[in-house]
């Protein structure tokens, strides 16, 4: 057995978990997952296959293969030969040479060249909710001319599997508890809808059959009519979007938060009566699942703001805070006693800003007093 670097072992392992553990995205987890099991035993290619219910993956992370040779691969492997022992018998495969075992069955022209090999299956219970592929393992001075994975590798990666297994179940709860929040959002959002947006359609209704009825005999009061009907279809017309920048998924991983917020802020500006503002300073990139937990709060404040405080005014800010970040917003509106928060949280939705807070290690305050206006903040610790 060839000698580690001083970063092996347990110290090896405890980096892996502290990675793994600092995201929420099952993509993320994965990607974090198979390339923590490459560092750890050093080899040369690692991939990590989720299966699916009809022979194939659902999800297939490679790390040591570029791009655009994982593109000239081709379509995603199938549950066969070595791929399918491990996720069919749930044991580790360690093998000197996948080409010689009998249930190789070849790879595409543009694949790598893989020799040995060690395979560890992923476990939920009873279920087997992924594999872990290595190939490759690079040594310095190997024995007899050639390297291989030993008995302590499997032990790690396998320690590493076991973590793995609770990262990837928290990423999905995650996932899951997020779409019932959007759907939560949506059904919010269709009866704010029908609240404003129908109330305001029906007044214009209302208000242009009136302008009919008088066109004859009234031309001046008709005028009148008409010109309150442009008001409302343009007050309508502002409500409406409003709900659609709610809505539309925000372009965080292209746009970044800053430039999300404040595009969303403009809108908001110009389709309310109050005044919105947003300001931001020394802001640096934040882990995808803290940068969308940020944008949902401010969402969330900014409504409550807009549509139930009275406010005049909303002040957004973002500002950078060690190597993390910490939102603030604040409204001239009528304010609450916190002491309710419990009566008064769902409305306001405050349970799920502190829930979103919490669910990437930040936190949620409020400060509000009835008739003084409220400020909201939430601060995340970086990654």
């Amino acid at each position: 057995m060839t000698d580690r670097p001083p970063r092996s072992g347990l110290a090896a392992v405890s980096t892996a978990l502290l990675a793994m553990s600092r995201h929420l995205e099952v993509r993320d987890v994965l990607k974090t997952i198979t390339a923590s099991a490459r560092e750890l035993l050093d080899a040369e290619y690692a991939a990590l296959g989720v299966p699916d219910d009809h022979g194939g993956f659902a999800q297939f992370v490679v790390d040591g293969v570029g791009e655009d040779q994982w593109k000239a691969i081709g379509p995603l492997p199938r549950q066969h030969g070595v791929l399918a022992a491990m996720l069919q018998d749930a044991r580790p495969q360690r093998l000197a040479d996948v080409r010689t075992d009998p249930r190789f069955g070849g790879w595409p022209a543009a694949h790598p060249e893989l020799s040995d090999f060690l395979g560890m299956p992923i476990r939920d219970g009873d279920e087997t909710i992924g594999a872990l592929f290595l190939a490759n393992k690079r040594c310095t001075a190997p024995e007899r001319g050639r390297c291989g994975f030993t008995a302590e590798d499997e032990e790690l990666l396998g320690i590493l599997a076991q973590h793995a297994a609770i990262a990837l179940a928290n990423a999905r709860l995650h996932e899951r508890s997020r779409e019932l929040t959007i759907a939560e959002e949506r059904s919010r959002l269709a009866h704010e809808l029908h609240d404003a947006v129908s109330q305001k359609l029906f007044s214009l209704r209302l208000t242009a059959q009136a302008a009919a009825a008088l066109v004859d005999r009234d031309p001046v009061r008709a005028k009148d009519e008409l010109q309150q009907v442009a008001v409302l279809a343009a007050e309508a017309a502002d409500e409406l979007r409003a709900a659609v920048v709610e809505l539309r998924p925000a372009a965080l991983d292209e746009d970044g938060l800053v430039h999300t917020l404040r595009t969303q802020i403009q809108v908001l500006d110009r389709a309310h009566t109050a005044r919105v503002t947003f300001d931001s300073c020394g802001i640096r990139a934040l882990p995808a699942a803290q940068e969308e937990a940020l944008l949902r709060v401010a969402q969330e404040a900014l409504h409550n703001a807009l549509r139930h405080s009275g406010a005049g005014r909303v002040a957004v800010s973002l500002a950078r805070r060690g190597q993390g970040a910490v939102l603030s917003v604040t409204d001239d509106g009528s304010g609450f006693d916190p002491r309710t928060v419990r009566r008064a949280g769902r409305h306001l939705g405050l349970v799920s800003m502190r829930d979103r807070a919490g669910g990437v290690g930040g936190r949620l305050t409020v400060q509000s007093r009835p008739g003084k206006g409220t400020t909201i903040e939430m601060e995340v610790p970086g990654g």
